[in-house]
């Protein structure tokens, strides 16, 4: 019986190292704005964590400690989403914290690449009122939606964009969201990307940033980023800063 049960588990660990080999490394939303079009692999969890710091102005900080996003594969072309976040804002000596309304989403796959026709998946989500902190509930349903798109510029190079808006769960006023970037291998571990993107309300000030980071491959099922960013408006933050990890299993 022991013998059978020490075989059973070698198969399933060789299947399962065989299996991970032949998927492609993982393919992250973080660091960067631009959310990627690629899906998780069918029955594979994905979580992405970060840590951020950004200083908005000389007196107000804000940290949000941990960020999350648990993604799962459904098919080839569809995963299901889970956003969750913890705030801490600090404004000279108050100190407020607690979590953002939790998004819950999904990802599908429209178009597969082809010419000048990008890879290109839909990504929605909607804020759930009541599943926040007292400090940072808010009055309704809060959608977002966003169109992300890729082109494969080389074998170590891509060009990604977003096009989509977002709602604050307070006003009927959207606001627009558009990133730009550009992603290349550096090495088989290593990445490096630049960014453009930001925030279009209907009546207020736009809000333009600039952001570049660095991502390093542990293996094909975990990575490391960092990276950090400059506000280009009067509106923007002066600068943030941001750590991650991100890993995927199989269930």
């Amino acid at each position: 019986m022991k013998n059978k049960l020490f075989a059973t588990l070698i198969t399933l660990l060789v299947f399962n190292l065989f299996y991970a080999q032949e998927l492609p490394s993982i393919q992250t939303d973080r660091p960067d704005q631009t959310e990627c079009p690629f899906i998780t692999p069918i029955n594979y969890f994905q979580l992405e964590n970060g840590f951020s710091f950004e200083k908005i102005d000389n007196n107000i900080n804000e940290i949000v400690s941990p960020t999350i996003l648990t993604r799962f594969g459904i098919n080839d072309h569809f995963e299901i989403r889970l956003i969750t976040e913890y705030l801490i804002n600090k404004d000279y000596s108050e100190k407020i914290s607690g979590f953002n309304p939790v998004l819950i989403g999904f990802k599908t796959r429209l178009f597969e690449e082809k010419g000048i026709i990008p890879l290109t998946s839909f990504i929605g989500h909607i804020g759930i009122p009541k599943l926040a902190s007292s400090n940072y509930k808010v009055s309704y349903y809060a959608p977002e939606f966003r169109f992300a798109m890729q082109h494969t510029i080389s074998e170590k190079q891509s060009l990604a964009y977003n096009l989509g808006a977002e709602w604050n769960g307070e006003t009927a006023e959207p606001t627009f969201v558009y990133t730009l970037t550009t992603g290349r291998s550096l090495t088989e571990k290593i990445g490096a990307y630049i960014e453009l993107y930001g925030f279009l309300p209907q009546i207020e000030k736009p809000d333009h940033r600039f952001d570049a980071g660095l991502t390093y491959l542990l293996n094909p099922n975990h990575q490391f980023d960092i990276s950090g960013g400059l506000g280009l408006s009067k509106t923007s933050p002066k600068y943030f800063l941001s750590l991650g990890y991100s890993f995927r299993f199989k269930t």
